[in-house]
């Protein structure tokens, strides 16, 4: 198990990281010299004038060499830094011995990697926060849902689908994890699937205000709601079949070939732009509390990360001690939220905020009482699926948009994980498995089919963690969110406000990481600032001029125009689209678009080196897959490599 670099104990006077098998009172095999050449941002020299406690010093030295290091010591990329601090005499004097081979270092700050792993009750509490995260993010669109459905208020119906949703969301995050893209990158629900709904309900059922409920039974008025949909699990599943297969037919491998950084650019930036109008209107519900939530995670996340807290701990060696642990490295996010969250609930107790106020926090009172201890999601829950030629060709639109998205997250998520860029078949795999999720949301009912999240991206450059098993605890907590309905109703009593707060961060983030892939572009060209200007703005324009004029297409086609509409609407295809149109289209050089350092770190960083396994192979058979010449033939094996190369 790989050592935890937030901190670490001194056990009979020695701390070793590498758990090296020299006696404290023995000489290295190996010493190395005194001052070594140490990146500037180690401050060597502090550490050794330095009267902290030796457990601490430790985890100073290694929280900074973490940066290009494996927790384990194991070297990376031919580098190894160590921490070693060793008793000289019985007081409080130290000797430290740092140990550095040769190689480059890499200037990530990530604590963990993609394929790192923090040690469990670690990974546990990142898990947990990356949970949160998703389920605050995706409690928006079931509320949008209930409204369509014509679902009571006090109908506790409401629970079983919010449950049903993220039950089938911790599934498809542990399928997308461990055999799909294998980035850590978490499933939910997505707003590309909602356009098409809202279109489908509307133009084959009544409207809810025209249903006259009060004439119906209990037993009437569940079948009102749960014929809505089936009509739309049905086209869900259906739509979601064919992504499956452009996903592992490599057709979306095919696109690649056109896709260079000012394809990703607009695609990964309008990801965050077009949600700020979603963060806006959820922190203006309380702009006191949504700056306390900014203020907080700013806070912790740019000035304390380095303070370390003092916590007590229990061993059988040393017994009671004390521990010095980053804990606002870690997990910023997850305690501006508790923190802002408590305040919230203090002022709820207290009736300073008055009764109906978006920050309070008895709100979800009715909701939790109302949601079982204990429930199962199962296929067919509502019914069987009914199947329209109309549905399936607008959420097929909605699909096409949801994998362009999806693939500009990947990209987005290797950038913040310190992984590779994304090879061919990873994102085939990617695709496909999103495809598969979306056919077990439909069979399953929950309204929605499945994307990849922005949000929790952001939450990566935040908290520096980009483990995939960080990632893989986060589904487990999904899948038990969906059985334990009181479990998952309690923390859908957030307040808006701070998450809004949250997401004015967290998609500030995600625009970040867009324009660094800039890096690889001149930007001196004045060919490459008009494709990103127009790519950008235009994925701005268009999409909210459509939505301010819902019906101006008009073909004569009902179902031209649910495509049409539902294609112009999405930002991130609009600006992507464009983006790569024009790249494509308009005269440039190599060098000057970008290919060139691009190819470069895609070809020298996808691969493996020999004898090292990629982040992208398959956890498991990839002996036999490596040994059949067959395999390289398939869009979704580790070994594919592109239907053009030989």
């Amino acid at each position: 198990m790989a050592d935890n670099p937030a901190f670490h104990n001194d056990k009979e006077g020695v701390v070793d990281n590498f758990d090296d098998p020299t006696p404290a009172n023995s000489t290295p095999a190996n010493p190395t010299p005194a001052n070594p050449t140490l990146d500037t941002e180690a401050p060597t020299s502090a550490l050794q004038n330095s009267t902290l406690p030796i457990n601490f010093q430790c985890a100073f030295n290694h929280a900074v060499y973490s940066n290009y290091t494996k927790a384990d010591g194991e070297a990376l990329d031919g580098v190894t830094v160590g921490c070693r601090l060793r008793h000289v005499d019985s007081g409080s004097q130290t000797q430290i011995h740092d140990t550095v081979t040769s190689g480059e270092r890499k200037s990530t700050d990530l604590l963990y990697k993609v394929d790192e792993a923090p040690d469990w009750g670690m990974t546990i509490l990142f898990g947990f926060q990356h949970y949160l995260l998703m389920v605050v993010s995706t409690i928006s669109v079931p509320y949008v849902l209930f409204t369509l459905l014509c679902i009571d208020e006090k109908d506790p119906v409401r629970g079983r689908l919010v449950c049903t949703l993220v039950f089938t969301s911790g599934i498809i995050t542990l399928l997308q994890t461990i055999v799909g893209v294998r980035l850590p990158i978490v499933q939910g629900s997505t707003f590309s699937f909602l356009i098409p709904t809202i279109a489908l309900i509307n133009t084959t059922f009544p409207k809810c205000e025209d249903i006259p409920f009060s004439n119906m039974t209990a037993a009437e008025r569940e079948e009102e709601w749960q014929v809505r949909m089936r009509a739309t699990q049905g086209a869900i599943t259906v739509a979601c079949i064919f992504q499956m297969l452009i996903g592992f037919t490599g057709v979306v491998g095919l696109l690649l070939s056109f896709i260079s950084p000012l394809t990703i650019v607009p695609t990964i930036v309008l990801i965050g732009l077009t949600l700020f109008e979603t963060a806006a209107d959820m922190a203006s519900l309380q702009w006191g509390i949504s700056w306390l939530t900014i203020f907080l995670m700013t806070l912790f996340s740019q000035f304390l990360q380095e303070v370390p807290i003092p916590l007590p701990s229990y061993n059988r060696e040393t017994g009671f001690h004390i521990v010095w642990f980053y804990v606002f490295k870690l997990f910023s996010l997850l305690l501006a939220m508790l923190v802002a969250w408590a305040v919230c609930w203090i002022l709820t107790v207290s009736d300073v905020l008055p009764e109906n106020n978006p920050a309070r926090t008895d709100y979800a009172d009715e909701l939790i009482t109302l949601s079982p201890w204990i429930l199962f999601p199962y296929p067919g829950q509502w019914g069987m699926p009914t199947v329209s030629l109309a549905g399936v060709l607008g959420m097929t639109a909605g699909m096409f948009a949801s994998v362009i998205e999806s693939i500009g997250d990947y990209y987005a998520c290797a950038r913040m994980a310190g992984a590779p860029s994304p090879p061919i078949h990873a994102i085939n795999r990617g695709v496909g498995i999103e495809g598969i999720g979306g056919v077990l949301s439909g069979l399953w009912g929950t309204g929605n089919a499945s994307t990849s999240y922005s949000t929790n991206i952001g939450a990566i450059g935040i908290t520096k963690v980009g483990s995939c098993r960080v990632v893989q605890a986060a589904g487990v907590f999904m899948v038990l969110h969906g059985v334990l309905g009181k479990f998952g109703a309690v923390f859908v009593s957030i307040p808006e406000p701070v998450v809004g707060g949250m997401f004015c961060v967290l998609f500030g983030m995600i625009v970040a990481v867009g324009l660094s892939s800039l890096q690889f572009v001149d930007l001196d060209s004045s060919r490459n600032l008009f494709i990103l200007g127009i790519s950008v703005f235009m994925g701005l324009a268009l999409p909210k001029w459509m939505e301010r004029h819902p019906g101006f297409i008009d073909t004569g086609v009902l179902l031209a125009d649910q495509i049409l509409t539902v294609l112009f609407q999405t930002s991130m295809l609009v600006g992507g689209f464009i983006g790569c149109f024009l790249d494509n289209l308009v005269p440039g050089t190599p060098e000057e678009r970008g290919l060139l350092k691009w190819n470069n770190q895609h070809s020298s960083l996808e691969k493996s080196e020999e004898g090292k396994p990629s982040c992208y192979d398959l956890p498991f058979g990839m002996d036999a897959i490596r040994r059949a010449s067959w395999t390289r033939y398939l869009p979704f094996s580790p070994t594919f490599s592109g239907f053009s190369k030989k």
